[in-house]
């Protein structure tokens, strides 16, 4: 394991600061009368969630064989990045490195935090130049490093983490939002090995559960303790938590809808391989493609005006548009459109 102080990292109000602690959710009572919350006696859902996510944090421990006191629960994957930016970078003082073009929330909430955002450009095939990689880092000595993998909006995933584990004195984050789309091996297999590593998961993607708004943490039992010490009372409501378990009993349905994206994937890329008005498809190991068009504003408008919603990506990433894999008539729609063009 590598060797780390986890407390040199830490903002030093939050080491001092005292969670707020649920005693309901702390003790054990058979039939008891709460009184004890200012709920009302009456309504199907009148009493608070569990704000520690016992029933979801057990079920998540026994299907990734990992510790329930390693797993933080948030209301969606944003909130947690923000929570993991307000235990480790000190305002106006700290940095985080973030790959670029990535997921636009990482500098986000870096800002609101008043933290610098170093970028960190990828090559034309979007991959990270580990010489400029190390050279970044030395001359800005960033608190959080953040890798998306598989990238959003590119697609492609990161190889080689562990260098970056192994080269990163700070905090780095794996966000793996598509890994269920990949066929690269998760970073929980790394968690504890490396102290300074945090796995973000979600139910918003492969499980199909975007509006729950459920968002996974992984990573040492320090690093849980200290989100769970700055995150707010209850912050993942009961439907949702309900909702998750139910999903995780149903792994069949689960796969079998991976199982038909993936196929619906295989079969968008060969019906855009000849299309006219497209230079490019990048590769993906995700559950969308980033392409590159001959126009990309004409391709942009004339979706939008067939009412198919695409995700534009220039001028960060000229002429191409960011299109998610849909079910086979959705995907026959935009096809048939492109051909128009």
């Amino acid at each position: 394991m590598k060797e780390f102080n986890i407390d040199n990292l830490v903002r030093k109000n939050i080491l001092e600061l005292q969670p707020y602690i649920s005693f309901r959710d702390q003790n054990e009572f058979e039939n008891p009368v709460l009184l004890d919350a200012n709920e009302s006696p009456f309504g199907e859902f009148n009493r608070y969630p569990d704000s520690t996510q016992k029933k979801l944090k057990q079920k998540l421990s026994e299907i990734k064989f990992i510790s329930p006191n390693q797993i933080s629960i948030g209301n969606g994957s944003d909130e947690l990045i923000d929570l993991i930016i307000k235990v480790f970078c000190e305002p106006k003082t700290d940095s985080i490195l973030m790959m670029n073009p990535s997921f636009a929330m990482y500098g986000f909430y870096a800002a609101i935090n008043e933290n610098k955002v170093v970028q960190l450009n990828l090559n034309e095939n979007f991959e990270i130049i580990k010489e400029d990689f190390l050279n970044i880092i030395k001359e800005n000595q960033p608190k959080i490093l953040f890798l998306c993998s598989p990238n959003n909006p590119t697609g492609n995933s990161i190889e080689d983490i562990e260098f970056y584990l192994q080269n990163f004195d700070g905090i780095v984050v794996v966000d793996e939002a598509y890994i269920e789309f990949s066929e690269q091996k998760s970073s929980l297999e790394l968690i504890n090995e490396y102290p300074n590593l945090i796995a973000l998961q979600t139910f918003s993607k492969a499980w199909g559960l975007a509006g729950a708004r459920v968002g996974i943490a992984y990573s040492s039992i320090e690093i849980t303790n200290l989100i769970y010490t700055v995150k707010s009372p209850y912050n993942v409501n009961v439907l949702s938590q309900n909702l998750v378990l139910e999903k995780l009993d149903q792994i069949e349905d689960f796969q079998n809808n991976l199982n038909e994206i993936l196929k619906e994937r295989d079969w968008l890329k060969d019906q855009l391989k000849n299309l006219e008005c497209i230079s490019k498809v990048f590769p993906t190991d995700a559950n969308f493609f980033l392409i590159e068009f001959e126009n990309g504003e004409k391709v942009y408008s004339t979706l939008i005006k067939n009412k198919i919603l695409t995700s534009k990506r220039f001028p960060q990433i000229p002429n191409c548009i960011r299109l998610n894999v849909g079910n086979r008539d959705e995907n026959e729609t935009l096809i048939t459109i492109l051909k128009s063009i």
